[in-house]
């Protein structure tokens, strides 16, 4: 399944909150350095499902705040 992500980097709190079908909005408190928050976003994704960290794998965007991700 596929996913599409708009991520807010250097934000005040930790947050995953669907926008749309298949769409989330994922705010993260790490910067958007050395890929700090790419990390962040798969964690919480991982907790927002409910599933292991390595089903979820950043298949467009990884440099952009928009992201598509793909969960297995």
């Amino acid at each position: 399944m596929k996913i599409i992500v708009r991520v807010k980097p250097n934000a005040r709190n930790n947050e995953v909150r669907p926008i749309a079908e298949n769409t989330f909005l994922v705010r993260v408190t790490a910067p958007p350095v050395d890929g700090k928050a790419n990390e962040m976003v798969i964690e919480l994704l991982s907790e927002f499902f409910d599933k292991p960290k390595r089903l979820f794998s950043i298949i467009h965007g990884a440099n952009s705040k928009e992201k598509i991700v793909e969960m297995q």
